[in-house]
């Protein structure tokens, strides 16, 4: 018979429970601060709630009331350089944390500061899409954002800040504050791979965070015990090693009492912690009816809930100790009401038997763009060398070894660089060396990473977004953005934007593209299309070692989130770069032309430079070569594309990759809208099959385009422009 032993969590799990004797123990100040935070948000949302029974509220109205005790008793205790962000049910958190950050100390029974107004107000404002709110109306209920008092951002992702959260720990980590941060998730975002991918991550890392489970105990109309047989949630820390709690999130001081257990262990280095509140919204999961309403729910668990109202605990509780009386908690409950009904009044005005938004709040339908990227830096205060007007001593280096170059000059240069990612701090370098050496001089700003390509990614773009640190990711394959595809898209090229057009993203992401190396359909993607049509990146591709070294230095000065693509045919392929200098930029934005011509446009980026360049002299085409190098909508260089257009009156356009994320569609769509009448044909295009490139040498190599294809390509362009090429040079270049 096998012999058995008992296992234990590697962490603690417990159960806190407030008794009379922590009830009286309370400070008078701190019971009164919460209790005051939770009128003051319960009246708001009952307002918001209003407002979409009215039809003023533009999209949802995610309510929190009922779940106030969670944040106020998380939120009251956090230093105001702590951070929180939340989830889509998030305006009880943001408010917690913006009005402990304006009026700490909120006394019951005093009037309200200016502030506390001034924060109610461009939040209800946000919440209706209107100019006033903290992201001018773009946010709105699920997007509330204020970094001034930490608030980090909500998110309308489900388990989508999660990552975020874990980069602003890692922002406190290495700056060594002792400042933590809180992600607020529900039910359903724990069974999120993200969230549990960051769970993982920071438990490795032990960043300092807490994650705060309000556990509400519905996923919209779906109850937790239906989709998980462990519906104690907090368990779900011990599988990580992770301190956890699990209390009554109707019970404010309970929520405080764990919260304090969690920050000081965050703050002694031994985080990260996580939190269980099992709270229970009062209403459905968007608007102003009752979960019974709609058949999920029994009227009867409901009152049972109700019964447990945080708001009335807490009031009892000072009333039983005589710091406050019924009089003054009903006076409380009435100048909050009074107060929201005064604040909703100056964002709406009666319209006929209803009322509607004041016409003169909402922004500027001209704002609709502003802020998808932010401004390049002033390259006229850059050294900007290029190849061909360098005219210093240069050495000969390999493309990877430039890239190593360039990374450790860098990192030498500016400590706020780290750089992430799978395998990359092992191999002499990564997979391909192109971080050889970084681990052994600056072993904790290169972290090797789980293969967890959402959560690091999310770390990245929090970290980026808190601003004292500028991370570089890589990916080992563009096809593994699929994996990380929220936070890529829906997290890092929209946080801009969606919050107000202010929240700088300096993250650079380095990948490349692996066709003709035989690792099949999900190693050997192109990511330029893609990432060309997913707002808020930048884009640059290099096609030398010089072009690498310059695009870098510049990539690393921008504000926004940058996709750097490499090119495993490029890595071992050998150029110029200047001997002494690796400080020097190319800017974005700015094309090569790198071989004039007058016959046809060549456009074309990274390895299917050298390709059209060859495929030109071996057919004796007199085609003008453009290394586009920057292919973001934003970066494009259309002077110089004009003007060769101008010229040649034909273009052809040159990528390797698959016909359906290819991004030639795009450009060519602009390239007709712009120059039309100049086009003496329609744009000619070179690109791969439907197909992804599979592990067959000969399907992989009929799946993508290479020289052969180019070279049939210019001979198709050229003979629509009525000279056809010569066909003995043709037949060569196509063997």
């Amino acid at each position: 018979m096998p012999g058995r032993t008992r296992l234990a969590p590697a962490a603690p799990w417990v159960e806190l429970r407030t008794t009379l004797k922590d009830w009286n123990a309370a400070d008078p100040a701190l019971l009164g601060d919460m209790l005051t935070q939770m009128h003051l948000i319960r009246a708001f949302e009952e307002t918001v709630l209003d407002l979409a029974g009215e039809g003023l509220v533009h999209g949802p109205a995610h309510s929190s009331i009922g779940q106030e005790g969670g944040a106020a008793g998380s939120i009251v205790g956090l230093r105001t350089s702590d951070q929180v962000n939340g989830s889509h049910r998030g305006h009880h958190q943001f408010l917690a944390k913006a009005l402990a950050y304006v009026a700490p100390k909120l006394d019951p029974k005093a009037e309200f500061p200016s502030e506390v107004e001034e924060v109610l107000h461009r939040t209800l404002a946000e919440i209706l899409g209107l100019e006033p709110g903290f992201g001018h109306g773009r946010g709105g209920s699920m997007h509330l954002r204020w970094a001034e008092a930490g608030a980090l951002g909500t998110n309308a992702i489900v388990g989508g800040g999660v990552p975020l959260a874990a980069g602003a720990a890692m922002a406190h980590k290495l700056a060594g504050t002792g400042d933590v941060a809180v992600t607020y998730f529900g039910d359903g975002a724990i069974n999120i791979g993200s969230a549990l991918e960051t769970m993982n991550l920071a438990a490795a890392w032990s960043l300092p965070m807490i994650f705060f489970v309000e556990n509400n105990l519905y996923a919209v109309a779906t109850k937790v015990d239906e989709v998980t047989r462990e519906a104690r949630l907090s368990g779900r820390g011990c599988g990580f090693g992770i301190p956890s709690w699990r209390v009554d999130g109707m019970d404010p001081l309970a929520v405080h009492l764990a919260t304090q257990e969690a920050l000081a262990l965050c703050r002694s280095g031994k985080g990260p912690a996580l939190i269980e509140a099992e709270v229970y919204r009062f209403f459905h999961q968007n608007g102003p009816l009752p979960g019974s309403a709609f058949g999920y729910r029994t009227k009867e668990e409901e009152a049972s809930w109700r019964a447990r109202d945080p708001l009335k605990r807490t009031a009892d509780e000072m009333i039983r100790r005589g710091l406050l009386d019924e009089a003054e908690a009903s006076d409380l409950r009435d100048r909050c009401k009074t107060v929201m009904s005064r604040l909703a009044e100056r964002l709406v005005e009666p319209h006929g038997n209803s009322r509607r938004i004041r016409p003169d709040l909402w922004p500027d339908a001209a704002f609709v763009d502003v802020g998808i990227r932010g401004d390049l830096p002033d390259w006229d205060q850059a050294r900007i060398i290029e190849a061909d007007a360098y005219r210093g001593p240069t050495k000969e280096r390999k493309f990877v070894d430039a890239i190593a170059d360039v990374l450790h000059r860098r990192f030498e240069t500016d400590d706020s660089l780290v750089i992430m990612g799978e395998d990359i701090h092992r191999l002499k370098g990564g997979t391909n060396g192109a971080t050889r050496g970084l681990a052994d001089v600056y072993p904790g700003r290169v972290l090797g990473t789980p293969i967890s390509e959402a959560a690091f990614t999310g770390v990245a773009g929090g970290l980026a977004m808190d601003g004292r640190y500028r991370p570089i990711i890589e990916f080992m394959y563009p096809d593994f953005m699929w994996v990380a595809a929220d936070q890529v898209f829906n997290q890092i090229g929209k946080a801009r934007h969606m919050f107000g057009g202010d929240a700088d993203m300096p993250l650079v992401l380095r990948t490349k593209i692996a066709m003709g190396t035989g690792y099949g359909s999900q190693h050997s993607l192109d990511p330029a299309g893609i990432f060309a049509t997913s707002p808020g990146w930048r884009i640059v591709a290099p096609s030398t070692p010089h072009d690498y070294v310059g695009l870098m230095n510049a990539a690393l000065r921008c504000r926004d989130p940058i996709l750097v693509i490499e090119h495993v045919d490029l890595y071992q392929a050998v150029g110029a770069i200047p001997a002494e200098d690796l400080d020097y930029v190319i800017p974005l934005g700015r094309a090569r032309v790198a071989r004039p011509g007058r016959d046809l446009t060549v456009l074309t980026y990274s390895a299917m430079v050298t390709r059209s360049l060859e495929a030109v002299e071996r057919l004796g085409v007199d085609a003008e070569v453009i290394d586009l190098r920057s292919l973001d909508r934003a970066s494009l260089d259309w002077d110089t594309i004009g003007a060769s257009i101008r010229r040649t009156n034909n273009v052809i356009l040159v990528e390797q990759g698959s016909v359906g994320t290819s991004y030639g569609t795009m450009l060519a769509d602009e390239i007709q809208r712009r120059y039309m009448d100049w086009l003496d044909q329609p744009v000619q295009r070179v690109h791969g099959r439907e197909a992804s490139p599979t592990i067959s040498k000969v399907l992989e190599r009929a799946a993508f385009a290479g020289s052969r294809e180019v070279a049939h390509g210019l001979a198709l362009a050229m003979e629509a422009k009525g000279a056809p090429l010569d066909g003995t040079l043709l037949d060569e270049a196509l063997r």
